[in-house]
């Protein structure tokens, strides 16, 4: 075995780290030390990087833990490590490899652990034991609590690699055992999971233990509570052909299938670039995951990327009794009720959850009866069990029926359209809030007395007597009467002044027409709640429909002067209930490259949609004007365009509750803003509002891509006709380029058009899938040439004719 000489390294100090106790060896783990350094002299032209190892004998002890084992590269160490436990008790240590990257404990976490996470006392030993076996020994029972079972397979020594891996080796150096096969919480860069391994978060002794980050069989990637919960997933279902799934150090986690494809991967935001060298894939404790960097600048890990935005959305992220909410600096916890307890029984508990709340009271022992605290924006849900009960129930009916049921926890009106009322039966609930949630959730609390309230306020004063007036003070007696004689006349009249007003008022304001946005003519521009209006306020914000921008859209300005365009919904025949379903899915739908839905009309004769105002048109009246001389100039800016619209088809194809077809894709529909980012309208009107034609064989999300194809070809040409054109002189025309620095683009060009073909095939089982595009535009994603002779034609729906294109195989 050789060792690569590093310029600068202390050789007395990287032997030093080998010096762990031996009872009948310590001659021999030095005798290999020093061959360790001898070899470095000589062997620094191997190509191999040289495994650190420890013989049979080796051990570590709890009371010598800052004796450590550390990796050739420096980058690992092996030994006692801090548990996440309280300092106070008594099993506070774990054993396993962590990071060595300095003297700052926050940096050097923990990559993997003996038994998973298993708590020792300091009084304990990890040893490689005579007969090859990696053992964990409490010392003063001499019980083996953890053992690596390979007493039989003939182990000759220990290594721990320069990539974190502990391995066991025999006599040929063959690798019989190693730690990448058990991870426990972490993924280092070429460690795989294969089912059903997990990644478990570390134990906090609250519902944070129960988080895990595991592959299914059918090759889904999902984090979940308990088993039973599933909070966040891929969406990939690809049964009995995914082998594995693996990180790679450029900070890509892929799914690897069995012919050793990447069939599905996310990236870290500093994918490939070359400053983080070491990288990690941690399933932490709040329930997300996340791949971290290291920045050797700053010198601490950075997130590049984690699988749940907002952390609200992790099941049970502040734990019992809580709350989530979202601040400036991110998700925060409050309490569920905080006086529950004290209120109920007088009797107080233990802190039952992990941001310190306490638990709710039995409902059965409360001194008075019970009453429904409201909480408006506010989603509760069960954890034991996190089965809640959908009825279908108004809000208030959804109140009524929790106060009346004493079964009954607490319930949640979800106010989304859909009419959906959940019950809770378990007190062991959680939930989050903010603006954007919709819901209005009531809980049952004890009534609390005023009497108490005001004899809780504070205990510990003592009543003073009431002095007592004699009759000389008579004049005094009649002043008092007199002011207090006073004091109620102004009272009952201020009272009379106020009736009258409010009175007066509520006349006036039923004498004018009602105003849009009822007296809120100052309304928060960013206000994103889904508003109704009536077909007056339509006419008023549009001027009576006065400024038309196309058929059946109208320019419009909210009072706060926020300009919006109204689109008329003439051929919708939906009922009130399908029509306010349908826009309740599309209020709820929110992306960057789509335009934001703001309100809608529903009366007997009129429908209306009304929609943000996208600053620079329509990508038809941008595109389609553009001098031929300027085309070269703005591929990038086209390519960006078109980009954001396959992200905006495949948010709305794969990420959103229910797979939304946009069903009319074309140029009119793409708006630019003022930063020339796309947005799309006029989304998922055919497939929420109209009914599918049942005799079609293409699916309208298969309609999409073919549209979608004949768009890129539209953004590449430049041109609305791209049918009557050759494609073969189509390939060639755009690869006609000036110089030869622009040979990027050619390619480019290329790549744009062969997925377009691909997206234009007449069978729709050979078109690609929207996520396939949108990593073929990125160029994450290769793009073979489509068949040789093949024939394409637009849907069938336009009633367009058929067209047969021939591609030159060069």
């Amino acid at each position: 075995m050789c060792v690569t000489r590093n310029k600068g390294v202390n050789y007395e100090k990287f032997i030093e780290h080998f010096q762990g106790k031996t009872r009948k060896f310590e001659r021999l783990s030095l005798a290999l030390a020093v061959f360790v350094f001898l070899g470095s002299v000589f062997c620094c032209f191997c190509i191999e990087v040289a495994m650190v190892s420890v013989p049979l004998g080796f051990e570590i002890s709890g009371f010598d833990r800052s004796r450590t084992w550390v990796s050739q590269n420096g980058v690992f160490a092996f030994g006692f490590l801090e548990s996440c436990s309280k300092e106070d008790e008594v099993d506070s240590f774990v054993v396993g490899i962590r990071y060595n990257l300095g003297d700052n404990e926050a940096v050097n976490v923990p990559v993997w652990s003996v038994g998973g996470g298993l708590r020792v006392s300091m009084n304990s030993t990890i040893r490689l034991s005579m007969d090859g076996r990696l053992i964990l020994l409490d010392n003063p029972s001499g019980v083996i609590v953890w053992s690596s079972d390979t007493s039989s397979l003939g182990i000759r020594k220990a290594s721990l690699l320069n990539n974190g891996n502990l391995v066991l080796v025999g006599i040929e150096d063959n690798v019989l055992w190693q730690s990448f096969n058990s991870p426990t919480s972490t993924l280092l860069p070429g460690q795989s999971l294969h089912f059903p391994q997990t990644l478990r978060a570390p134990s906090k002794k609250s519902t944070s233990s129960y988080y895990s980050f595991v592959i299914r069989h059918s090759g889904e990637l999902a984090l979940v509570w308990e088993n039973n919960v599933t909070y966040w997933s891929n969406h990939v279902n690809l049964l009995g052909s995914v082998k594995e799934a693996i990180l790679d150090g450029n900070g890509l986690l892929g799914l690897i299938d069995t012919s050793n494809k990447t069939v599905w991967s996310i990236s870290s935001k500093d994918f490939d670039e070359p400053s983080p060298t070491l990288r990690r894939l941690k399933m932490d404790s709040d329930g997300n995951l996340r791949i971290y960097s290291w920045n050797h600048v700053l010198h601490e890990w950075k997130v590049g990327w984690q699988a749940v935005e907002n952390q609200c959305d992790v099941f049970g992220s502040c734990g019992l009794y809580s709350l989530c909410g979202l601040n400036s600096s991110g998700a925060v916890c409050d309490c569920l009720y905080q006086d529950s307890v004290n209120w109920g029984t007088g009797l107080s508990t233990v802190d039952s959850g992990s941001s310190g709340c306490k638990k709710m009271v039995d409902l059965g022992n409360c001194k008075m009866n019970t009453s429904m605290m409201v909480m408006r924006q506010t989603f509760l849900y069960g954890l034991y069990p996190p089965q809640d009960v959908d009825i279908m129930l108004s809000e208030k009916a959804c109140k009524e029926y929790c106060s009346n049921d004493t079964t009954c926890i607490a319930a949640t009106s979800k106010n989304d359209g859909t009419g959906i009322c959940t019950i809770k039966r378990t007190s062991f609930i959680s939930g989050y809030g903010n603006p954007s949630v919709s819901a209005t959730s009531f809980l049952k609390v004890c009534l609390v007395p005023q009497a108490v309230s005001a004899r809780g306020a504070n205990p510990h004063v003592t009543a003073k007597p009431i002095p007592t007036t004699r009759g000389g003070d008579g004049k005094n007696f009649t002043a008092a009467i007199a002011l207090i004689v006073l004091v109620t006349a102004s009272g009952f009249l201020a009272i009379e002044m106020f009736v009258f007003w409010f009175m007066y008022r509520k006349r006036k304001i039923k004498a004018h027409v009602r105003t849009p946005f009822g007296k809120d003519a100052q309304m928060n521009a960013h206000y994103n709640s889904l508003i109704r209006l009536t077909f007056e306020e339509i006419k008023e914000i549009t001027s009576d429909l006065a400024n038309k921008l196309g058929p059946s859209v109208y320019k419009g300005a909210l009072p706060n002067k926020t300009t919006v365009i109204v689109k008329a919904l003439n051929d919708v025949t939906a009922n009130e209930k399908d029509f306010r379903v349908a826009v309740s899915t599309l209020g709820r739908m929110h992306h960057r490259n789509l335009v934001l839905l703001m309100g809608f009309c529903f009366e007997a004769n009129n429908r209306f949609l009304m929609y943000e105002f996208v600053q620079n048109g329509s990508l038809d009246k941008w595109l389609l004007n553009m001098e031929p001389d300027h085309n070269e100039g703005t591929w990038q800016q086209r390519l960006d365009i078109a980009l954001g619209v396959a992200r905006a088809l495949a948010y709305l194809h794969s990420e959103c509750q229910i797979c939304v077809a946009h069903g009319n894709l074309k140029l009119e529909n793409v708006l630019l803003d003022e930063n020339f980012i796309p947005k799309l309208t006029d989304f998922g009107l055919g497939s929420l509002f109209e009914e599918e034609a049942a005799s079609s064989s293409v699916s309208p999300s298969e309609r999409d891509i073919y549209m979608f194809g004949e768009m890129l070809l539209q953004i590449v040409t430049c041109k609305r006709d791209i049918l009557s054109e050759n494609l073969n002189h189509l390939v060639e025309k755009t690869n006609e380029e000036p110089n030869s620095e622009d040979s990027i683009i050619s390619e480019e060009v290329e790549r744009v058009v062969r997925i377009a073909l691909w997206c234009m095939q007449n069978q729709p089982f050979l078109r690609p899938s929207i996520g396939e595009v949108v990593k073929v535009l990125e160029g994450t994603l290769s793009v073979d040439r489509p068949p040789l002779g093949f024939a394409f034609r637009p849907d069938q729906m336009e009633g367009r004719v058929l067209t047969e294109v021939e591609v030159d195989s060069s």
